[in-house]
């Protein structure tokens, strides 16, 4: 059956549509009228009831291991949650593209142009810089879009709502112009995992291959975000490595837990002071591979290159930056960037067991405590709110818990018992609050499974 604008309002068979992805029927629930709310700003631009639709859901994620590992080449080990965007479009027969937010009721306007001059600091820089990316990557006979969405994602919380955007901008215009028989996309990108590395470089603004870059979206970040969202497995977790992006293994989400998450109201936007600290924090890892590969004349690409090109290379990298002297960063600081991604990266993530059920949770919860120290410590990428929001919940009889996403400001995970959940949601909120009063009217407190990656309604996208 072909969906249409009207299909959207029909609130149960969209709640049954997420259901069989992969959605907990409570949630889908509460996301089905978010689709109807996009679908009604489409149909407000003059299109009509029954006009063919295309319907997405793109989450947004969780790192449960894995702190700025991915663009040195590191391990995460990731879920998708199941709170995400909802995006309703209907295809134009020119090159304009129209994105309406249906939650506030703004609205963007721009064409597909590889000279398009996307809006720093606003909403609308995100699929803008897709826009650009696009035409310069696939060509100037390109068709646009009528896109609505709504999220039920918070944003700025570290949950990668602005790669979620990206990621949905992307896959409706790669639907609209039929992209993946794209003789340049069929060259380049051959699986999920592709796409996934590929709109990486769209928002970081390096080149795909043949795929050529453009500028970004102002930071320099990885691929984990955009791999997370379209590659994550409903009650599993994925562990991937990147640069290329690579499946290493899926670790099933014990059914008799939930995945809690507070957002601490202290945001983690990219932009500003807060984008100054996030890429600080990657050119330091850029530094240390600057300093290898200077002392040893070698030309490994990344961190996880070069402790893994020999035996005794994570030694001699340590030797080198305890004696050099580079012009931006002392040389404790690289010492302890190059500390925390052998942690996280080469010991904690390769450590989590096969089966996280039973008697090996608390080693988990252990490992995740050990992360959350070391990121603390040697990245300096947490905030004291993120800090106690971590330790309250295991304090409280969190299985697990620990910070996620850039830092600077963001959110807090934490594996509770199901049957544990209405209790344990508002004793963490009442403990935030005591803790950080000014933060109360900000925060925000839910729970998530192990959701699915991003899906159209009618089937998977990508």
């Amino acid at each position: 059956m072909v969906l249409t604008l009207n299909n959207l309002v029909r609130v149960t068979d969209v709640i049954e549509r997420l259901v069989t992805a992969g959605v907990h029927p409570e949630t889908a629930a509460l996301q089905a009228p978010l689709f109807a709310r996009a679908a009604a700003a489409v149909a407000a631009s003059g299109i009509p009831d029954d006009a063919s639709a295309m319907a997405l859901h793109v989450p947004g994620r969780i790192e449960l291991l894995g702190k700025h590992t991915d663009y040195a080449g590191g391990r995460s080990l990731l879920i998708a949650t199941e709170q995400g965007f909802c995006v309703v479009a209907v295809p134009r027969s020119d090159s304009m593209i129209s994105v309406t937010d249906a939650g506030t009721d703004q609205r963007a306007e721009f064409v597909l142009d590889p000279q398009l001059e996307p809006r720093a600091g606003h909403w609308s820089n995100y699929p803008m810089t897709v826009a650009r990316r696009v035409a310069r990557n696939f060509g100037d006979d390109l068709k646009g879009a009528h896109v609505a969405f709504t999220s039920d994602l918070p944003a700025a919380a570290g949950m990668s709502s602005s790669s979620a955007l990206i990621v949905a901008t992307f896959l409706v215009l790669s639907e609209v112009n039929n992209l993946s028989q794209h003789t340049s996309y069929l060259q380049q990108i051959g699986s999920r995992e592709d796409l996934a590395n590929y709109l990486g470089t769209i928002e970081n603004g390096q080149s795909f291959g043949e795929l050529t870059g453009d500028r970004g979206v102002g930071t320099f970040g990885g691929s984990e975000d955009h791999t997370a969202i379209l590659c994550a497995r409903p009650h599993q977790m994925v562990q991937y490595s990147y640069c290329p992006v690579r499946f290493e293994r899926s670790i099933g989400w014990p059914d008799d837990t939930v995945c809690a998450i507070a957002d601490s109201g202290v945001v983690a936007e990219k932009t500003g002071d807060a984008m100054q600290l996030y890429n600080r924090t990657s050119h330091l890892a850029a530094a240390v591979t600057d300093v290898w590969r200077q002392a040893t004349g070698r030309d490994e690409p990344h961190m996880a290159a070069i402790v893994q090109s020999s035996p005794g290379a994570a030694d001699r990298l340590r030797d080198l930056l305890s004696q050099c002297r580079h012009g931006e960063f002392e040389a404790a600081e690289l010492l302890d960037r190059l500390e925390q991604f052998l942690a996280e990266s080469e010991e904690i993530i390769p450590n989590v067991t096969d089966e996280l059920t039973g008697s090996s949770l608390p080693a988990f919860g252990r490992l995740v405590d050990r992360s959350q120290t070391i990121g603390a410590r040697r990245l300096g990428n947490q905030i004291p709110e993120t800090v106690f929001l971590a330790k309250s919940a295991r304090d409280l009889g969190g299985m697990a818990a620990s910070a996620f996403g850039a830092g600077f400001g963001g959110s807090v995970w934490a594996m509770v018992a199901k049957d544990e959940a209405t209790r344990f949601l508002p004793a963490w909120a009442r403990k935030y609050t005591e803790a950080f009063p000014h933060r109360s009217d900000d925060a925000r407190f839910l729970t998530t499974g192990a959701g699915p990656a991003a899906f159209t309604l009618g089937g998977e996208s990508g």
